[in-house]
C-alpha cells in the first residue's frame, strides 16, 4: 500500500512545484528579503539622523515608564521607539513598492488594456463600414436591374 502512496505524493509534489505561482512566490520573497535591506539602510543612514536631529539617532532609546523607577531591567518600560521605527520602515517599505512597482505596472496594465479595447473598437468599426458598404452595393445593383428583378 506504501508503494501506491509514495509515487502519487511525488508526483503531486512535482505538480505543486511546477505550478507557476510557487516560482512566483519564491522569486517575490527573495526580492523582497534583499529589498528589506535596502530599505533598512534608508532608515538607518537617512530617516534616523534626520529624527536624531530632534532627539537621538537610535529610536529603540525612546521609551516611557510605567512603574514608578526604570534603572536597567527593573520596572515596567514601553519601548515605543522600537514600534516607531519599525513602523516608518513598514511606511517606507509600502511607499517604495507601491510607486516603484505597483503604480507603474498598473499603468502598463491599463495602457495595455485601452489599446486592446481601440483595437477591438477599429475591428467593429472596419467590420461595421464594409457591411454597409457591400449593403450599398447590392443596393444599387438591384436599382440598376430594375424593379422587376428586385423581387428574385
Amino acid at each position: 500500500m506504501s508503494k501506491e502512496k509514495d509515487p502519487s505524493v511525488w508526483h503531486g509534489f512535482k505538480a505543486f512545484l511546477m505550478r507557476g505561482n510557487v516560482v512566483d512566490l519564491a522569486v517575490a520573497v527573495v526580492v523582497g528579503a534583499a529589498f528589506s535591506n535596502i530599505v533598512n539602510s534608508v532608515v538607518k543612514g537617512v530617516i534616523n539622523p534626520v529624527v536624531g536631529a530632534i532627539g537621538t539617532k537610535n529610536l529603540d532609546h525612546y521609551s516611557s515608564c510605567l512603574s514608578t523607577t526604570c534603572k536597567g531591567d527593573q520596572g515596567i518600560q514601553i519601548m515605543w521607539g522600537s514600534v516607531l521605527g519599525a513602523t516608518l520602515q513598514f511606511l517606507i517599505t509600502a511607499a517604495v513598492v507601491y510607486f516603484l512597482m505597483v503604480l507603474p505596472m498598473a499603468r502598463f496594465l491599463a495602457r495595455q488594456e485601452a489599446r486592446r479595447k481601440a483595437r477591438e473598437g477599429t475591428q467593429e468599426v472596419v467590420d461595421v463600414t464594409e457591411l454597409q458598404v457591400l449593403k450599398e452595393i447590392r443596393d444599387e445593383l438591384v436599382a440598376q436591374r430594375g424593379p422587376e428583378h428586385a423581387a428574385r
